[in-house]
């Protein structure tokens, strides 16, 4: 493990897009925070409904607030805000019901591009001690439309098969945002906005359960973070808002990080790595982690959240988009693009030569 006050410098050599900027992984009395800054909260609903001069404005706006800052509050996404109550409390159950040994059973491994399993506190990576137990499931571990050689058994990926039901639910409420969600950021550049919408049909995703438990006096006084400074390695993450805040977004533009204030039952996006390298650096890949929360009870109660994160498959090409200029990156596989990004988290040995 790496000590805190590790900076993202020390693991450049892993990135597989221009990034170009210096940050502590965990948070830090000397960090600069910007109180001021709102990131922007956008009514989906008009680009879901609308005709095409509400899609056309949405789209500006979207494509606007992500060039910012690489992320965008979303509110009209038609996901009942029920669900994510439901989805919250599953969480905790999951975790805080299941066993170490029992958890332990599905550690995590990669399987394609991705990290797929169990992670336990302090594990999330090698290069720092995040205070968070993370459970990644892709499509695989899902009960869905899929290339299968044999006959889907959810015991070979939950601790109760009882529980890929009830997450699917997450997943088919989410799944249907994929394309609009894509095609909003396209338009919003200027470049086609159905590129993506044969790769995204039936694609591969990430969904991670997180579960931050309270911290101790002497974690809290560590300096080590909730979950290290990092970019997403996708197309970009749905995130449902969270009841406890803790989100941390680093402004390029400023130098300064921005706590998200999300409202209730709204989701995050933010773009990835598969995006910035797609648009040729017109969206970026965004800077993130969790902190403290502001009303200072990570000693007595626990964080929880499940973010979405939106793949290719590994087989795909990623290339440049059209219409962005000359290409800054050559086309690369998206499992070697993948393997060789989240290597840093994981090891020399992840990579996988696509």
């Amino acid at each position: 493990m790496t000590d805190v006050q590790a900076l993202n410098r020390d693991f450049e050599k892993y990135d597989q897009v221009r990034k170009g900027r210096t940050y502590r992984l965990a948070e830090s009395d000397a960090d600069a925070f910007d109180e001021e800054y709102r990131i922007a909260t956008l009514d989906f609903e008009p680009f879901l409904r609308g005709d095409a001069r509400d899609r056309a404005r949405f789209a500006e706006d979207f494509a606007g607030a992500l060039r910012a800052i690489g992320f965008a509050v979303l509110t009209g996404h038609g996901v009942d805000p029920a669900l994510y109550e439901a989805m919250h409390d599953g969480v905790t159950e999951l975790f805080t019901s299941t066993s170490l040994d029992d958890k332990m059973r599905f550690r995590a491994a990669r399987f394609g591009s991705v990290a797929q399993g169990y992670f336990p506190l302090e594990e999330t990576s090698d290069i720092h001690p995040d205070l968070v137990e993370g459970w990644v499931w892709c499509r695989r571990a899902f009960d869905l439309p899929q290339q299968r050689n044999a006959p889907f058994r959810p015991e070979d990926y939950w601790p109760h098969a009882e529980y890929e039901p009830f997450f699917r639910r997450l997943v088919l409420a989410h799944e249907p945002l994929f394309k609009p969600i894509a095609q909003a950021m396209f338009q919003g550049i200027g470049t086609d906005p159905h590129a993506y919408d044969a790769k995204l049909t039936q694609t591969n995703f990430g969904l991670r359960l997180n579960y931050y438990p309270p911290l101790s006096e002497a974690q809290d006084r560590s300096g080590a973070g909730r979950l290290l400074g990092h970019e997403d390695v996708d197309l970009f993450t749905i995130l449902p808002a969270s009841r406890v805040d803790g989100l941390q977004v680093w402004n390029h533009r400023s130098g300064k990080w921005v706590r998200m204030r999300a409202p209730a039952g709204s989701i995050i996006i933010n773009t990835g790595d598969y995006m910035q390298r797609i648009t040729n650096d017109v969206l970026p890949s965004t800077t993130h982690r969790v902190g403290k929360p502001s009303d200072g009870s990570q000693l007595s109660s626990a964080r929880v959240s499940f973010p979405m994160a939106v793949y290719v498959w590994e087989n795909e090409m990623l290339e440049v988009l059209p219409g962005l200029g000359e290409p800054r990156y050559p086309p690369v596989k998206a499992i070697a693009f993948h393997t060789r990004s989240t290597s840093k988290f994981y090891g020399d040995d992840y990579a996988v030569d696509g």
